[in-house]
């Protein structure tokens, strides 16, 4: 017999109506079941751009989860405030014995978590939390000494080996929906809440459940070639899904299921950046410091990086005169989006060739990204950086011309993003300032003019990165002849 007579649901990154740990655990322990969404103010109101791609995905896929409710018999109570007031009020107002709701292993969102829960108790209100964001959490694997993993493939290894059917099996939430509860609200406007409207639509990013339903379809249509093109920005080989397991409009389980049933190379390729995923979570939930700006290596901590005036800006701008690096940087302002692959190249650039310091860039990535994940972001730009857990090595340097060259031989990509330069032949397009002047004139792609010179030698930049390094590690052995990536 369910235990309480009414429970509410808290959604927060877990916009779906299906295989949710806390919907299926509340619509089980309880008569009835009221669902409820906050526009938590404590979230939205820092965020330096009214016109933010995030918020109009999280609101498009809002009104979809109060639409797919509501035609199961239920609805969704959506309210615009602090999330760690509304909650206690609406458990209140609605005379709920239990609130449940999945974890977020984000410090904020863990003290936030913390003050709802004691403010519920408080008023004899029970609590349930559970994991749902990830295949395994926290405490659930760990090294034979009990300690975590900071290194990728033992971590995978444990990972692989941990995994069974169980982990990856589907709540069965359709059992219990008859428990729904009718309730519902209007849903805030985004300009009532101070946000404009984006070009979110005219992208090839679908928001709620049925765009990420789509753009899981499509992938496992091309999932095979996986392996092969996930790294050509011009080529469509990613999945797409990244901003829809960022706000849960699918299921990890569903995609990891998916992947390791499906067993072949490519799908073999595309688990291992799920477990990545679970990787840099378990990373957070055991040392949060990492998202406070503290490098995971803390002999980096205070690493004396130059920042010289103008180069982040530069970057942040597409201003770098590398056509690569501007290419991605112009996707990224323009669409809320970056190619893995180029998230990578960028984050090299902007600490070993301009040496920025790299929380300026992650900040950067943070407030444009529409996929931003805390723990994913901190873990990325730590690892480019060479300061993070099982990061590149310092003396490892992404060369901005090979990789373009590697990752994108026709241009195709730099030529959709940089018009500028769509008349440089394939031969120069990697490094247009190595044209003769003559020939600039005449294609009209004059360096310093109609295109950026470039703002950097990468030999000397990547002379300086490594004596950079080389300070901050006394015993480090030379390492100047090892080739560039």
């Amino acid at each position: 017999m369910p235990e309480y007579a009414r429970a509410l649901v808290w959604f927060r990154r877990d916009l779906r109506d299906y295989d949710h740990a806390a919907l299926y655990h509340a619509l089980k322990q309880a008569r009835e079941v009221v669902c409820a969404f906050v526009f938590d103010r404590e979230i939205l109101d820092p965020l330096p751009d009214p016109a933010d791609r995030r918020v109009e995905f999280i609101h498009a896929s809002v009104a979809e989860l109060q639409q797919a409710l509501q035609a199961r018999g239920g609805g969704l109570v959506v309210r615009y405030g602090a999330a760690r007031d509304e909650i206690v009020q609406l458990a209140g107002e609605f005379q709920a014995d239990a609130v449940f709701f999945n974890h977020d292993d984000d410090p904020a969102a863990l003290a936030r978590d913390a003050a709802v829960e004691a403010a519920l108790r408080g008023c004899d209100i029970a609590v349930h939390h559970y994991k749902d964001a990830v295949i395994f959490e926290r405490e659930e694997v760990l090294t034979a000494g009990k300690t975590p993993f900071s290194v990728f493939t033992p971590y995978k290894n444990a990972w692989l080996k941990a995994l069974t059917p169980f982990y990856l099996r589907a709540y069965p939430v359709d059992a219990y929906v008859d428990r729904l509860a009718p309730q519902s609200s209007p849903i805030p406007d985004l300009q009532d809440m101070g946000f404009a409207f984006t070009n979110l639509r005219e992208l090839k990013l679908p928001a709620g459940m049925s765009g990420g339903a789509r753009l899981f379809e499509d992938f496992l249509q091309r999932i095979d070639r996986y392996q092969e093109s996930r790294n050509f920005p011009a080529v469509k080989g990613p999945s797409y899904l990244s901003a829809h397991l960022r706000f849960g409009t699918v299921s990890i389980r569903q995609l990891a299921a998916a992947a390791y049933q499906h067993g072949r190379r490519g799908a073999q390729t595309w688990l291992s950046e799920l477990i990545w995923r679970d990787f840099y979570h378990q990373i957070l939930a055991h040392r949060p410091d990492v998202a406070s700006g503290h490098a995971f290596k803390r002999q980096y901590d205070t690493l004396p990086w130059p920042n010289p005036p103008g180069h982040f800006e530069a970057w942040c701008e597409a201003r770098t005169g590398y056509p690569l690096i501007d290419a991605a940087m112009r996707q990224l302002n323009q669409t809320g989006y970056m190619h893995n692959r180029l998230r990578m190249v960028t984050a090299s650039f902007l600490t070993k060739d301009l040496l920025v310091d790299w929380r300026l860039g992650e900040r950067y990535f943070a407030d444009k990204l529409i996929d931003f994940d805390l723990a994913a972001n901190s873990g990325g730009w730590q690892w480019a950086a060479s300061v993070g857990c099982d990061a590149q090595p310092w003396f490892r340097i992404f060369n901005p011309v090979t990789q373009s060259e590697k990752f994108d031989p026709e241009g195709k990509f730099i030529r959709r993003y940089l018009p500028e330069l769509a008349g440089v032949p394939e031969k120069y397009i990697h490094a247009p300032w190595t044209l003769a002047a003559a020939e600039q004139t005449r294609l009209g792609v004059v360096m310093g003019d109609t295109y950026p010179a470039p703002l950097v030698d990468h030999a000397a930049q990547r002379a300086q990165a490594l004596a950079l390094f080389k300070s901050a590690r006394a015993s480090d052995t030379a390492a100047d002849a090892l080739p560039d990536r």
